[in-house]
């Protein structure tokens, strides 16, 4: 089924015609990532792409995901020396009615958080969106590369 037609003929909380994708500048892309606290972390794990959902907060500029014990995304963990590992994050708050709401998609360098002052205090603030033991770990994410979209009528 082609999914333009689909789209025209759908209703999506009483619009008929497809969300309109207008791009995000990255400031309000950040700033709309800070919004949420959930989303999806893309790495490479065993040679193979890797997709987990994760808690994550915004701190600095940087994006800040948790990480447990034996999780696969211990894997992507760089040393602190290291350039670290390129790795995406994905994060959105779309209405499954309406189909609108925004996507961002970060793109960057990610680095073990190893100073225990910032992993406690990222500890305390984030929480886990399954039943986990307390995070051991945690990445920081420099974005490099921000893309996204507000979807709107």
């Amino acid at each position: 089924m082609n999914d333009e037609a689909t789209w025209s003929t759908a209703d999506y909380g009483g619009q008929t015609a497809a969300p309109r994708r207008i791009p995000l500048d990255r400031d309000e892309a950040l700033r709309l990532l800070g919004t949420v606290s959930l989303g999806r972390l893309v790495f490479t794990h065993q040679a193979l792409p890797a997709v987990r959902a994760v808690s994550h907060l915004m701190d600095g500029g940087n994006l800040i995901v948790q990480l447990h014990d034996g999780a696969a995304l211990a894997s992507i963990v760089a040393p602190t020396s290291a350039t670290g590992v390129v790795v995406a994050y994905e994060a959105d708050a779309i209405d499954p009615v309406t189909r609108l709401g925004w996507s961002v998609v970060v793109t960057g360098y990610a680095h073990q958080v190893t100073d225990e002052v910032e992993l406690a205090r990222y500890a305390a603030v984030l929480r886990p969106w399954a039943d986990h033991h307390a995070p051991d770990a945690a990445l920081r994410i420099r974005p490099d590369l921000i893309t996204g979209s507000h979807l709107s009528v």
